[in-house]
């Protein structure tokens, strides 16, 4: 976790002088982070390294455009800051690789698709939910993280991704309702008594 406005501004200026021991131990105060971020967008851990190494690069490239002294609490602004670059880092290694993952392709296809609320989220726990988004197709995941997580309009994803206002609205939903089973799934499990014999 990150501490101290003075230690932070100490690592920063390390970083934007090429400082290797001030890069390493800001990437060590802010991999467990990074990590979190870019968990919910991809499938297997190799890739989520793969990304959150690449937005280490970035952040590294880039310190010098992150000025702390805007800013009362720097941990929470650089780390705010940084979730920017990994999202956005998400999602160029999702166009890059959209047409190779699991032959998943975000489309124009059907964009009514019934939305009703999810049920049994309380007997889930943080990491399940989690584990549930993960499940989801690369398509559904990516406009879902965008639109409830990042709170992006089906606009922003449209550009971002290259694709309509009526793909991304079209993947959410499927991606919902997606998640809905996935959850019900295991609230099913979770709230089973086997009976007595």
């Amino acid at each position: 976790m990150l501490n101290g406005n003075q230690q932070i501004s100490a690592l920063l200026s390390g970083c934007r002088q090429n400082d290797r021991g001030s890069q390493k131990e800001l990437y060590q105060l802010l991999k467990g982070y990074a990590v979190k971020i870019c968990y919910r967008y991809q499938h297997n851990n190799h890739q989520v390294e793969e990304i959150v190494n690449e937005g280490f690069t970035k952040l590294f490239k880039n310190i010098h455009q992150f000025d702390e002294h805007r800013h009362v609490e720097i941990s929470i602004a650089l780390k705010g800051w940084f979730k920017r670059i990994l999202v956005n880092t998400c999602i160029d290694y999702y166009r890059k690789n959209a047409s190779y993952i699991h032959g998943q392709v975000l489309s124009d296809e059907t964009e009514r698709i019934a939305d009703h609320g999810e049920t049994g989220l309380d007997k889930l726990s943080y990491k399940e939910i989690i584990e549930a988004i993960r499940l989801l197709s690369p398509a559904y995941r990516t406009v879902f993280n965008l639109f409830v997580i990042e709170g992006m309009t089906h606009e922003e994803i449209g550009k971002h991704l290259g694709i309509s206002v009526g793909a991304s609205k079209s993947n959410l939903s499927k991606a919902r309702e997606n998640l809905r089973k996935i959850l019900t799934k295991k609230t099913d499990v979770k709230t089973y008594v086997e009976p007595i014999r």
